[in-house]
């Protein structure tokens, strides 16, 4: 299939600048792959959808503060650095993105916090990134989170408020793995009492770990798909967590996909026999149509913008027709969309 299959036109007044609130009030259509026919529901209404023996699977990965803003050295322009992954922690050298680039060389300093700390670009990576090396004292995630702003997309066209940190972030996100630059925008809508009422219904929570990265960001430049190449993103899944999915799997249970970030960690594990296995290393599986899913069962996502990877996936899940039959539908009956937007769930 070509990219340009996957184009269609979206609204800015469909695009949702701001959560639902409470995050479960949110719309949820539901896709059903094989007839393709639509039902609307509220988010709140998704635990009815679920049955005993279940699995959802959830990304624990947490959205650190990762733009930040500096002056460059001598001629104090101002330069925003969004820090995408860290390379070499004893080095302390890391993966950025630049804006404006045009004036960030190799060799420039760029100064944040009144000069107190700063980096030196030692290597270009793409048109906008670069690899940088900090000078600080202490632990510069402490100092992140003091100075940097979530790092809201783009297209929201705002600056980020005092309630992004927190609506910007998953329930489920775990201190321990503050590591990406979004998050899995299919878990945003999930609330401690929806969680507690699967669990008590007898659905397994079970946790992965898969970093957001660059490629949250990035625009598909190819129009011949199998020429498009995914960053590379570390990824986790627990010897228990891979046990449980297995256990579902034979016993004809439901394995739900909260993410295309879960559904591509899953697919990057997969064993000959068809099960997931416990595994933790970098992936940069792209998935697109036509795509034989071995694990997930059903996905839950959000309306994401055109010929991106992650509508790409969802593509892959539901049927290139089916989805866009939903996304049709979802426009004419004002669904918000992409990250702070509705829920998707195909089934």
């Amino acid at each position: 299939m070509k990219l340009s299959e996957f184009k269609y036109t979206l609204a800015k007044s469909a695009i949702a600048k701001f959560p639902a609130d409470p995050r479960d009030s949110a719309r949820l259509m539901i896709l059903d792959r094989q007839y393709g026919e639509v039902e609307e529901k509220s988010f709140a209404d998704i635990v009815s959808t679920f049955h005993k023996g279940d699995c959802l699977v959830v990304n624990q990965t947490k959205v650190f503060p990762a733009r930040l803003y500096g002056k460059k050295e001598k001629t104090n322009a101002k330069i925003e650095v969004l820090l995408l992954r860290e390379l070499k922690a004893e080095e302390r050298i890391w993966d950025v993105l630049v804006e404006p680039a045009r004036k960030v060389r190799i060799g420039n300093k760029i100064y944040f916090d009144n000069s107190k700390f700063y980096c030196e670009v030692v290597d270009n990576t793409t048109s906008r990134g670069r690899t940088v090396k900090f000078t600080y004292e202490g632990d510069i995630f402490k100092i992140i989170e003091k100075l940097g702003e979530m790092p809201l997309p783009e297209y929201l066209k705002r600056d980020p408020n005092e309630h992004d940190k927190e609506t910007y972030q998953c329930v489920f996100a775990n201190d321990e793995y503050l590591a990406s630059i979004a998050p899995p925008t299919g878990g945003l809508h999930f609330t401690k009492e929806i969680l507690e009422k699967l669990t008590a219904k007898g659905v397994k929570i079970l946790p992965i770990l898969l970093n957001i990265g660059q490629g949250a960001f990035e625009k598909i430049e190819v129009e011949d798909l199998t020429k498009h190449r995914m960053y590379s993103e570390y990824f986790e899944i627990p010897r228990e967590t891979a046990e449980a999915i297995n256990k579902s799997l034979k016993q004809k249970k439901q394995v739900v996909a909260v993410g295309a970030s879960v559904a591509r960690a899953l697919e990057a594990s997969v064993l000959t026999t068809g099960a997931v296995k416990p595994n933790r290393g970098w992936t940069d599986k792209f998935i697109y149509p036509p795509y034989d899913f071995k694990i997930a069962t059903r996905l839950i996502t959000n309306f994401h913008s055109p010929a991106s990877p992650s509508l790409l996936l969802s593509a892959a899940f539901a049927g290139r027709d089916n989805l866009f039959k939903a996304y049709k539908h979802a426009a004419k009956n004002d669904f918000r969309f992409l990250a702070y937007g509705d829920a998707l769930m195909i089934v």
